[in-house]
């Protein structure tokens, strides 16, 4: 018996080991946007302004340093909840605490979008994604322009068309709609796209997000935590890890 039992230890200790191993091993992308004044917001030709203060201060004699943030919450990499566009979903409490957290964690693609347009219909078609597959990140010329390096809020930016967003719908098992500048939908019509993703609360945008680094296609696991507020949207710490 006492034998047995030092072979089970002696187990547990290699698959223990291969797991430490392969943590080590792991590769991880950050995704995440770092919050600066500087950073891009929606509609502003002044960048997101000073978000943190300081309410004391070591420097000036406090015993410890504290900072206040006062932060827009559709801002840098956050994700949307169906309440952003669908004010009853709000008063039901269907809000950024409600956000499924399986749909954002789990397995995900990066597709390179055509870079001349936006994510229409016949785009989507293009990209061919197949079914089964829940979480999509798109990267475009949003990316390649370097947009959420740039204090200068820029409505040229791609992003979905209501056509597009319904190809997703009726045609894809996406959930996680992943993009890379301040809004999930193009500054043409920004409010349709919104609502036909968002209509039956099992679809989340992620946008804001930090794709130079991820190669398309790879399939990697995405870990994505927004804070639990009551609120119709949510900054997000998003890695990609593989």
């Amino acid at each position: 018996m006492g034998y047995s039992k030092t072979l089970i230890s002696f187990a547990l200790l290699l698959a223990l080991g291969s797991l430490v191993q392969c943590h080590e091993d792991m590769t991880i992308i950050d995704i995440t946007h770092t919050y600066t004044p500087a950073m891009p917001s929606y509609g502003s030709k002044k960048g997101l302004g000073e978000i943190l203060s300081l309410v004391c201060d070591q420097r000036k004699g406090f015993k410890t340093t504290n900072s206040l943030l006062t932060i827009q919450v559709h801002s840098g990499t956050h994700t949307d909840a169906p309440s952003h566009t669908f004010i009853e979903y709000l008063t039901q409490g269907i809000d950024a605490t409600t956000l499924d957290l399986h749909t954002l964690n789990g397995p995900a693609f990066v597709v390179d979008v055509p870079r001349d347009q936006n994510i229409t219909a016949d785009v989507m078609k293009q990209l061919n994604i197949t079914r089964g597959v829940k979480r999509v990140l798109f990267r475009t010329l949003n990316t390649d322009k370097k947009l959420m390096s740039a204090t200068l809020y820029d409505s040229s930016y791609v992003g979905f068309t209501q056509d597009g967003a319904q190809y997703l719908v009726d045609h894809t098992d996406i959930k996680l709609v992943g993009i890379d500048y301040l809004s999930i939908a193009s500054a043409a019509d920004v409010l349709s796209p919104h609502l036909v993703l968002m209509k039956n609360k099992d679809i989340i945008p992620l946008e804001g997000l930090k794709l130079d680094q991820a190669e398309a296609g790879v399939q990697y696991i995405i870990h994505c935590l927004p804070l639990k507020l009551h609120a119709d949207a949510s900054p997000v710490r998003c890695i990609l890890t593989k």
